[in-house]
């Protein structure tokens, strides 16, 4: 009996791996193996049914598993930060998505997220919902919705075809060095819209985002509109796109960044580019944001900046890569006091092992005036020795 429960979770195991990749024969006894023999008979039907209210299930992950060495510098007299080296989960996303209507372009969607959670001990993993929305197709011609805990319209444009390194560093507006102003998702609805020439996201959502504390004195609107001017878009490796895009917010009362416990009212707004062929690309773009609130104090997220990367394709299916990124952020300071600008530079390399694993190795500097942010090992002044597995399947 014990041969055949194993014999039989090893089956599933197999089946679900192998994909149909592999032929599995069972002898009388029920045990399962990959090769021929006598006594052994061929497994037809090697896939496994999932039981749910749904037509078709959808399931795919993400992981960023890395480790990464800093070394903090003593700048303007600021006692620097002890030196750390560490083994990273820095993102572990599952995702499922259910196909509940007719029409196969309409799902619900769920994504949990692992994360270090401090309030169980410095180390332990918590799992966090980062996404859980309803999408609909052709709503309007050429455009879905998204209702729930849904995408904003900027970061995920960014991160598939302009800067591809979520797994050491974010984009412009999200990362802790640089503009910091907003999250990649937050609870609302957008509308999607996808043609040949233009691209337009438009949402409505709380706007303190997805991990920030909700706050129901305001709204924020938000938007993307991309034109696709060669009539081309996505699969950096695979084709050539030059795009064009303004994205924004306009938040009402939103309380995330501000250097007090009061509300303001943050608006930005970018201006990016990018070209891409499969062997090369080059994006650069410039945000601006502003506290419209008539608190004396400016917000954390008002300021200005720019950036700009690079990157470099080889081999016969562009699975080799060099490249590099500079962030550039000004924030306001109250009046009377300096700026400081904050600055991180990236250079790295990667391989594309396969369409499921690639391995990235990188360096990443944050050079920021009078080291004016060294209470954060993500905006002290650093120097971090970062290598990183991306699994995806």
């Amino acid at each position: 009996m014990k041969k055949i429960v194993l014999s039989t979770l090893t089956a599933l195991s197999l089946a679900s791996v192998a994909a149909n990749a592999t032929d599995l024969y069972q002898d009388a006894n029920g045990q399962v193996f990959t090769s021929a023999a006598e006594g052994r008979t061929l497994v037809e039907d090697k896939s496994v049914s999932v039981f749910g209210k749904a037509d078709k299930f959808k399931f795919s992950g993400q992981t960023f598993i890395g480790y990464k060495s800093t070394s903090f510098k003593n700048d303007n007299g600021v006692t620097p930060r002890d030196n750390t080296q560490d083994f990273e989960i820095r993102r572990g996303y599952f995702q499922l998505k259910a196909y509940l209507l007719d029409d196969p372009k309409s799902y619900y969607r769920v994504t949990f997220d692992l994360k270090n959670n401090s309030s169980f001990d410095t180390n332990s993993l918590a799992v966090r919902a980062k996404y859980a929305y309803l999408n609909l197709n052709e709503v309007l011609p050429a455009t879905s919705l998204e209702i729930g805990l849904a995408h904003r319209p900027w970061h995920d444009y960014e991160e598939h075809n302009s800067w591809l390194y979520r797994s050491i560093s974010e984009v412009l507006i999200e990362n802790h060095n640089s503009a910091h102003l907003s999250s990649s998702a937050d609870y609302g609805v957008m509308a999607k819209t996808r043609t040949k020439f233009l691209d337009a996201d438009i949402g409505v959502f709380n706007g303190e985002g997805y991990h920030g504390k909700q706050n129901s004195n305001g709204m924020s609107l938000e938007w993307r509109f991309t034109g696709h001017l060669l009539g081309t878009a996505g699969h950096p490796d695979k084709n050539t796109y030059f795009d064009a895009s303004f994205f924004g917010q306009l938040n009402q009362k939103h309380s995330h960044n501000t250097t007090t416990n009061k509300d303001d009212d943050l608006h930005f707004y970018g201006l990016h580019t990018v070209f891409n062929m499969p062997a090369f690309l080059a994006s650069a773009q410039y945000v601006t944001s502003d506290n419209t609130s008539t608190d004396a104090a400016p917000s954390k997220g008002s300021g200005n900046g720019y950036s700009a990367n690079i990157e470099g394709r080889l081999g016969t299916e562009h699975q080799y890569k060099a490249f590099a990124k500079y962030d550039n952020w000004t924030p306001d300071a109250p009046t009377g006091t300096a700026t400081n600008t904050r600055r991180t530079y990236i250079a790295g390399a990667a391989w594309k092992m396969n369409k499921n694993v690639e391995w990235v190795a990188n360096i990443t500097q944050n050079d920021n005036d009078n080291n004016a942010y060294a209470s954060s090992s993500s905006t002290a002044n650093s120097t971090a020795y970062m290598l990183t597995t991306e699994i995806n399947f």
